[in-house]
């Protein structure tokens, strides 16, 4: 269910702002939107997983609270990085 260290560094490596960046929100949002799909195939095979369902609702929620920091910060990253994760459709 979780992702891998080499997944992860190669979501950081792609969202990254900057040289050192490892916690912005682009690099959490895109870290947060992996793990999400991960749980939603988790969740098609196991429907009665309530514990991973609950873990799901938290995630989708602190990504959803990072989204709208992002959208009244940085507006034309928010709608890159949207874009790029296929977000909003």
């Amino acid at each position: 269910m979780a992702i891998t260290q080499e997944r992860k560094h190669e979501l950081i490596n792609e969202f990254k702002t900057h040289e050192n960046d490892t916690g912005s929100a682009e690099v959490q949002i895109a870290i947060l939107t992996e793990e999400i799909n991960n749980l939603n195939n988790h969740l098609r095979t196991h429907k009665k997983d309530h514990h991973s369902r609950r873990g799901l609702y938290k995630m989708v929620g602190t990504r959803r609270r990072l989204l709208k920091y992002l959208r009244e910060t940085k507006v034309q990253s928010y709608r890159d990085l949207i874009a790029k994760l296929g977000l909003r459709r």
